[in-house]
């Protein structure tokens, strides 16, 4: 057993050195670094962590602060390291944290949800091998968007929710003290559980529709559980798991009454109830979203190799087997299977996921806003890959194991080769991709950090854009790469930034830059 075990933890080993790879490997402009430039979306981010901390930061339409407050930390220790001047891939590091623990959540809870399947460990494997080599999810692990973190929470929150809750049915009595047996600790599991899912209402705005997925697990619990004894650890479990959500989503709860405008932000204004045809809009925005894993996916360059299904062929046909498996077992007459819960959990998080994306009329398909969406399909995928290899393994033959295993070997190859050509040959040389991440704007944050600093610069910001302090957004990428976004920054740098109609205040002898 304890062989088995070493296997199988070797094996996790491996997937989490190849999702590490995957996402930190030419991240910093050693070699030109990808993506290149910073985005303007990014840059904010950054000189607002430069600034201070702060639970909610309205500018930008406004941003939940968790996510630029721990780039704050990263920027202290980092920065001095390259001379005190901030750099593209210092945000970044955050995003890849993220990405590699989602990889390694989603090993916990695909186990966990299918405890009742015989090649669960299996399945969990795949599951996360599957996210790994996601060109989608690679993509935005090296982004600096607030969104990667919302997977992430959601994962590892739902994960020690269903631990507590199937430990509900053992006889472990709690004690705070027993730290050695806390997998077995309902309690404190669905505290801390609470704890981290508490977090993810700090991280995106479409995360505040994952309580209805919350409820839905609870209740199925509750259902599936008729003894008075059972039925009282689960009110316990989802007490302490609420009670602790509550108290870490507080901050930013309280931030919300007294600034009841910032808890929409742009959803008014992209939603469909704005459209002359909302529900025919609907209609389109959920065949486009069901769409993307397969057909079409994200036209944003930012997002994806633009067009290109979310999913690499192989895996988006195990999701659709996957996708059918579960429909069919959940539809059966006769008497569910155990792992019937995982397919109510998964089938119910992919709705849930999608009403944020669907709801709203801007760049549908849309990778970002459809990040929730990426565990569930991931792990149905896997539930796919588990069915299809029972289906062509359907006879004992000692050479046709061989050759099946051969060939999933060189699957696994597959897949793994084709996310490193698709993100950093195909999508990270193409031309497109300099433009959708502002390459340009950085190049001029360089040549003004070459400058003499006694020589006055002056960047004239033409380019539109939100306005941020009396300038447009595009600017935040040269002040975040300048470190300018403060005025005693812009001062003792001798930098400035002025719009179009005052550029008969330049000074002679000025450095002139201009931002189109």
């Amino acid at each position: 057993m304890s062989k088995i075990l070493n296997y199988k933890f070797c094996l996790l080993f491996i997937i989490l050195i190849i999702a590490a790879f995957l996402r930190l490997y030419n991240l910093t402009p050693t070699n030109g670094g990808l993506p290149p430039g910073l985005y303007p979306d990014e840059a904010i981010d950054g000189n607002n962590a430069l600034e201070g901390f702060k639970v909610f930061y309205p500018e930008n339409n406004g941003r939940e602060g968790l996510f630029i407050d721990i780039q704050a930390v990263f920027l202290k220790v980092l920065m001095p390291l390259n001379g005190d001047n901030p750099e593209p891939w210092m945000l970044r590091i955050v995003s890849v944290v993220f990405g590699i623990l989602t990889v390694l959540g989603v090993y916990f809870l695909a186990k966990e949800l299918f405890n009742g399947l015989r090649e669960n460990e299996i399945l969990a494997l795949l599951s996360s091998f599957f996210l790994a080599v996601s060109f989608w999810h690679i993509n935005f692990s090296r982004i600096s968007f607030r969104a990667i973190m919302a997977p992430a929470f959601l994962v590892w929150g739902l994960f020690l929710l269903l631990k507590a809750l199937n430990q509900t049915k053992n006889n472990f009595q709690f004690s705070i003290f027993n730290f050695q047996s806390i997998s077995k600790n309902f309690l404190l599991l669905s505290i801390i559980g609470g704890l981290i899912y508490g977090l993810g209402f700090h991280s995106y705005i479409a995360y505040r529709a994952t309580p209805l997925l919350i409820l839905i697990v609870l209740s199925i619990y509750w259902l599936q559980n008729k003894e008075k004894v059972v039925r009282k650890k689960i009110i316990l479990v989802a007490s302490g798991y609420t009670l602790m959500a509550i108290i870490v989503f507080a901050p930013l709860g309280i931030y919300f009454l007294k600034n009841p405008a910032d808890f929409f932000g742009r959803t008014g204004q992209l939603s469909i109830t704005h459209s002359a045809s909302p529900l025919k809009d609907l209609g389109l925005n959920i065949l486009k979203t069901a769409a993307m894993f397969n057909f079409v996916g994200d036209s944003n360059w930012r997002h994806n190799y633009a067009g290109r299904p979310e999913l690499f062929l192989p895996v988006g046909i195990l999701f659709l087997i996957g996708m059918f498996m579960g429909l069919k077992i959940l539809f059966k007459k006769t008497p569910k299977e155990e792992h019937s819960l995982a397919c109510v959990v998964l089938f119910s998080w992919l709705i849930i996921a999608a009403l944020p994306v669907v709801i709203s009329n801007e760049g549908i398909p849309h990778a970002l806003r459809s990040l929730l969406m990426i565990p569930p399909v991931i792990i149905l995928a896997g539930f796919g890959a588990i069915w299809f290899y029972k289906f062509v393994k359907n006879d004992n033959s000692v050479l046709k194991t061989k050759i099946l295993n051969v060939s999933i070997f060189f699957f696994f190859l597959l897949l793994f080769f084709e996310a490193y050509y698709t993100y950093f040959i195909k999508w990270g040389k193409n031309y497109n991709v300099q433009g959708a991440f502002s390459a340009d704007y950085v190049a001029i944050g360089r040549e003004l950090n070459a400058l003499p600093k006694e020589m006055p610069k002056y960047v004239v910001v033409q380019a539109g854009g939100v306005d941020v302090r009396g300038i447009p957004m595009p600017a935040q990428t040269v002040m975040y790469i300048t470190n300018t976004f403060l005025p005693e920054k812009q001062k003792e740098k001798n930098i400035y930034y002025i719009l179009p109609n005052q550029i008969s205040e330049i000074p002679p002898d000025s450095y002139v830059a201009t931002l189109k």
